[in-house]
């Protein structure tokens, strides 16, 4: 019998919503990570300004303030950088 607890392996089989006009993930019915697209630019909420902080050095070149990298299509967040944001908030989420 396969177990219910199981933990996912990608983002994309974690609870997906609309909150604040954002895409967004859930991890135990709280906002993981979020992202969104408008007029001038694209950004990536990582909710959580504490890995805004453990991430700084490689989010030289991206505009950021508390809880949100913003960039554009000409200059696109690395996936890598992305997959550890994700961990990170992953791993903060189940302490």
């Amino acid at each position: 019998m396969a177990s219910t607890n199981r933990k996912p392996k990608t983002i994309d089989e974690y609870p997906k919503c609309i909150s604040y006009g954002i895409a967004a993930f859930r991890l135990n019915g709280r906002l993981l990570v979020g992202f969104g697209g408008w007029l001038n630019h694209c950004a990536f909420y990582p909710m959580s300004s504490t890995r805004l902080t453990t991430f700084q050095k490689h989010l030289k070149g991206f505009e950021t303030s508390k809880g949100t990298i913003r960039f554009s299509t000409d200059k696109p967040l690395p996936a890598a950088l992305v997959k550890k944001l994700v961990k990170a908030r992953i791993a903060e989420g189940r302490g």
